[in-house]
């Protein structure tokens, strides 16, 4: 790696397919997008959900409620504690020597099956999952597969997706959520496909506004009058 290596994350390649124009900003001009008021309840029950999964961890065992849903067992926590780092120079990590740049992210979880290692990650969702549900999710778990098998770590193409969907509310403040685990196929070629496609562009020309794009809409507007 050099000092022009480019470090990329999953959600920067969402990025990049969502609008190749405000990826290449944020990423060379330092332009980024402009961000609205968002909730912390999803990141403390990102964090809850960790610290209920690492008390079965310390047990040996899985949660009960997703027992006989998934295969293996929850990965040693030494290795899941540096996994879940985020910082670019933490395993796992995909380096493509040729286009000098990584792919690097931090995994939630991950299961154990003999020999295999099984990205998974749990998801906050507010509403019935619906078929496709998983499919906004499926290029984090391909990059997650991707860098897991660049760092020689067997996998099976296959992740899990742990949904927490809130049901009812209880006396004192208790909510009742349904769990429900989504099996996802992965493809790491696919992911590294779209981060060579998103490390080519950024070393090209600034692309044109995304048509569907709501910011690139909303500038264009703008710098009519």
């Amino acid at each position: 790696m050099t000092e022009k290596t480019i470090y990329l994350s999953p959600s920067k390649l969402n990025l990049f397919l969502n609008c190749p124009l405000c990826f290449w900003l944020s990423e060379v001009e330092k332009v980024h997008r402009p961000e609205g008021i968002s909730s912390t309840l999803p990141r403390g029950m990102d964090l809850l959900i960790k610290k209920y999964f690492d008390k079965y961890r310390a047990l040996g065992k899985l949660p009960p409620e997703i027992e006989g849903k998934v295969r293996g067992k929850l990965i040693n926590e030494s290795i899941l504690k540096k996994w879940r780092t985020t910082h670019k120079y933490s395993e796992p990590f995909y380096y493509n020597e040729r286009l000098d740049a990584v792919l690097f992210g931090g995994l939630d979880e991950c299961l154990v099956d003999d020999e295999y290692y099984i990205p998974t990650d749990y998801k906050t969702y507010g509403f019935e999952l619906k078929e496709n549900s998983h499919s906004f999710h499926q290029l984090q778990l391909d990059a997650y597969t991707l860098m897991l098998q660049a760092n020689g770590y067997k996998h099976l193409n296959l992740a899990y997706l742990i949904y927490y969907i809130p049901q009812e509310i209880k006396e004192n403040g208790v909510i009742k959520f349904k769990v429900e685990v989504v099996e996802v196929k992965t493809n790491p070629e696919n992911a590294k496909m779209i981060f060579e496609s998103a490390i080519n562009l950024l070393r090209g020309p600034k692309p044109k506004s995304h048509s569907e794009c709501e910011y690139c809409s909303w500038t264009n507007e703008f710098f009519k009058h």
